[in-house]
C-alpha cells in the first residue's frame, strides 16, 4: 500500500518512483481511497502553473494503482486502531489511521517515508522506499 507521501516524491523527483516499483514489482502495489482523496486535494490546492502537470501525473499513477475503497470491515479495523492508540497516548493523523486500516484489512505493508508514525501502529508491517 503505498502512503501518499511516496507518490508525491515520485512527482516531486526526491523518488524514483518507477524504479523502485519495477523492483518490488512482486509487491502488488494499490492504494487506499482516502490517499486518492490526499492526491486529489494535492492537485485542487496547485497553483495554476502547477495544475495540469500535477492532474496529470496523478492520472497516470492512479490508472496504474488498484484503489482499496473503505469498507465496512475497514471502518471495524480503523476503529480498533483508533481507540487502542487513543488510549496509548501514540495516536498518528487520522489519514494515517485509515491507510493503516486498509493495510491490515488485506494484510499489506505500507511503504511511506513517515516511518515513525505508522511503526506505531501494532501489526504493521512498514517499508521505506530507497
Amino acid at each position: 500500500m503505498l502512503d501518499a507521501d511516496v507518490i508525491i516524491c515520485g512527482e516531486r523527483g526526491t523518488l524514483d518512483l518507477a524504479t523502485w516499483m519495477s523492483q518490488h514489482e512482486s509487491e502488488g502495489f494499490e492504494v487506499a481511497a482516502i490517499t486518492v482523496a490526499e492526491l486529489w486535494h494535492g492537485v485542487e490546492r496547485a497553483s495554476a502553473e502547477h495544475r495540469v502537470q500535477r492532474e496529470r501525473y496523478i492520472r497516470a499513477i492512479l490508472e496504474e494503482l488498484p484503489m482499496i475503497p473503505y469498507t465496512g470491515t475497514t471502518a471495524l479495523e480503523h476503529a480498533r486502531i483508533w481507540a487502542s492508540m487513543e488510549s496509548s497516548g501514540q495516536m498518528i493523523g487520522d489519514y494515517d489511521l485509515i491507510v493503516a486500516a486498509t493495510a491490515l484489512e488485506r494484510g499489506s505493508s505500507v511503504a511511506t517515508f513517515n516511518k515513525r508514525h505508522f511503526q506505531r501502529v501494532k501489526g504493521l508491517r512498514v517499508v521505506e522506499p530507497r
